[in-house]
């Protein structure tokens, strides 16, 4: 196991090309001692702990045109855009299992990274048992608007990218002193200011802090990234993404674009391993 914190940046079905450098991880037997996941990283991060390699991009894909998985039935029939029953339960329990008992033999934290809708904060929460704890990857990854939102010990929950899009502080906070980042961006890309902003308004009436920080998610967002750059100049971090331009929305359903970015997240892993293993040390 490397002592490192690696840093799952969600972003939808754009996470595929983190399940792509996932895979590549596995092949190389590289897993880290921290791991903290956003919204779809977080879900990707599971089959990464639970070493399946490929499960991650097949059931993004392999249930496209069921209703059930993502669709705007779905949102209207239950107010989920990803079907909770299909999507944190047949599936991972009976369609295409979790080796829970792989998972379970993790000995390093993995972190949720979810947000708390009342105070706007994030919250890092650590997954130890699926079978218990699915929750807190269905919280990071509901999307505002398109899911519902989360109850658990009177707290409400929604997605985590909300709060902290990539927890690369946290991750120096707990004491990692060398950091991974898989993001699912270009390194030219900055983050516009949200356009669904009035609709939020009033979906989430009196959740003040919580709609300040969906206000000023782009700003925050944008200044991560420069703080990501300002790490990588002088070898604090060692940051993997999308060599090509992403041409895959947050809730895209063509299987080829799918495929072909999980196959990029597989070669771009390959591009930066000799570099990524001299920064960790393990040459």
């Amino acid at each position: 196991m490397v002592d490192a914190g690696l840093i799952l940046e969600g972003g939808g079905m754009r996470g595929v090309y983190t399940a792509g450098v996932l895979d590549a991880f596995l092949d190389e037997d590289l897993i880290f001692s921290s791991v903290y996941g956003v919204s779809a990283g977080s879900c990707h991060a599971c089959s990464y702990l639970s070493k399946q390699r490929g499960r991650a991009f097949q059931v993004n894909v392999d249930y496209l045109d069921d209703p059930e998985y993502m669709s705007v039935k779905s949102l209207l029939k239950t107010g989920d855009l990803f079907g909770v029953d299909l999507t944190y339960d047949r599936i991972p329990n009976v369609l295409y299992p979790f080796d829970h008992d792989t998972f379970m033999k993790y000995k390093g934290k993995f972190y949720s990274v979810v947000t708390n809708v009342e105070t706007g904060e994030a919250e890092y929460k650590r997954v130890r048992d699926l079978r218990k704890q699915m929750w807190m990857i269905r919280a990071s990854a509901s999307l505002p608007l398109v899911s519902r939102t989360i109850g658990i010990h009177n707290k409400l929950y929604l997605d985590g990218g909300v709060s902290d899009s990539i927890p690369i502080r946290r991750s120096i906070e707990d004491g990692n002193e060398k950091n991974v980042i898989i993001l699912t961006r270009n390194a030219s890309y900055r983050k516009e200011p949200n356009k669904m902003y009035p609709l939020m308004k009033m979906r989430y009436p009196g959740k003040k802090a919580f709609l300040e920080q969906l206000k000023t998610r782009h700003l925050r967002y944008n200044e991560t990234l420069d703080y990501i750059h300002s790490l990588e100049e002088i070898g604090k971090v060692f940051v993997i993404r999308p060599t090509e331009e992403v041409k895959v929305g947050r809730t895209e359903k063509n299987r080829e674009k799918l495929t072909h970015l999980y196959d990029q997240g597989v070669k771009d892993a390959a591009i930066y391993m000799e570099g990524l293993k001299e920064y960790l040390a393990l040459k």
